[in-house]
């Protein structure tokens, strides 16, 4: 990517090729540590994501984030954007990079990436740590129908930049002042890529998570498990499909998991690490030590 954002991002971005040098993606790395943690933004997201918690937990961790394919600086192209795929990409860096005693940190969609990364892969990594994941929400045939014909009615009367604000205002309990400040950051990244191509790896990633569910596997994940939720997440579950709570959802869920551990965040909405980090930041070091 040759185009120049209009800010920078917070800490020197590196680039890495993977999957036989034929995809570039983006990346910081930041702190030292005996264990690293590598975090996995969500939809329509990028690195910034994490950059609260970075802040904190570089003092005793090596802390690595990726922009994912198609993503903020990372490469585009006519990928799949399966959940599959971003696993094996997720994998695939941490050979590449040598990695070693990884906790794989993901929100929102990067969860279910990560979760799909632990049942492919489960040697490459010591554990999970999950922010409002998806992948614990299924849907049945008729409300995958029903959750795309309404994504469809979204962009025939909405365009990319109104959605993806909606998105993250949508994020949000209580929107902390440097929210907007982000947000316009994700806006100008969304810039710098073609619309069709923006469309197309938003359409797939959203068709990906509705057919690549990962809750009847949770019972094969033997690794040790964090699960974050807001108790006032907006978005997960999808209350219009499905209403019950996030607390149940959540709790359902880790019922499945062997060895996990769920912790609710009171007063917080879906973007839990931005708006709450202090807290997400104390339950991760709890976690790993």
């Amino acid at each position: 990517m040759t185009a120049t954002i209009p800010f920078s991002y917070p800490y020197p971005v590196q680039r890495q090729k993977i999957l036989y040098d034929a995809l570039d993606i983006a990346y910081i790395d930041e702190g030292s540590g005996a264990r690293t943690i590598l975090f996995v933004h969500g939809l329509g997201h990028s690195l910034l994501g994490w950059v609260k918690n970075i802040d904190y937990l570089k003092q005793y961790y090596r802390c690595v984030a990726i922009d994912l394919p198609g993503n903020g600086l990372s490469a585009t192209g006519d990928y799949p954007y399966s959940m599959h795929f971003f696993a094996e990409a997720v994998a695939a860096f941490i050979k590449e990079k040598k990695l070693e005693n990884v906790y794989l940190a993901g929100h929102s969609m990067g969860g279910q990436i990560s979760l799909t990364m632990a049942l492919l892969h489960p040697g490459l990594i010591c554990g999970l740590i999950l922010c409002a994941p998806a992948g614990f929400e299924t849907f049945n045939e008729w409300e995958k129908s029903l959750y795309r014909n309404t994504m469809y009615f979204v962009d025939l009367v909405s365009n990319e930049e109104t959605s993806l604000r909606k998105a993250i205002h949508n994020s949000f309990y209580i929107m902390p002042d440097t929210a907007p400040a982000f947000t316009q950051q994700l806006v100008d990244l969304m810039k710098l890529q073609d619309r069709r191509h923006y469309r197309l790896m938003i359409e797939r990633c959203i068709n990906a998570m509705l057919d690549e569910p990962v809750f009847e596997r949770l019972g094969a994940i033997a690794l040790p498990v964090l699960v974050l939720f807001g108790e006032r997440d907006n978005l997960i579950p999808n209350r219009f499909i499905h209403p019950v709570s996030t607390a149940k959802l959540a709790a359902d869920a880790v019922r499945h998991l062997p060895d996990a551990r769920l912790h609710m965040i009171s007063q917080c909405g879906h973007f839990l690490q931005w708006e709450k980090p202090a807290q997400v930041n104390g339950h991760i070091r709890n976690f790993i030590q």
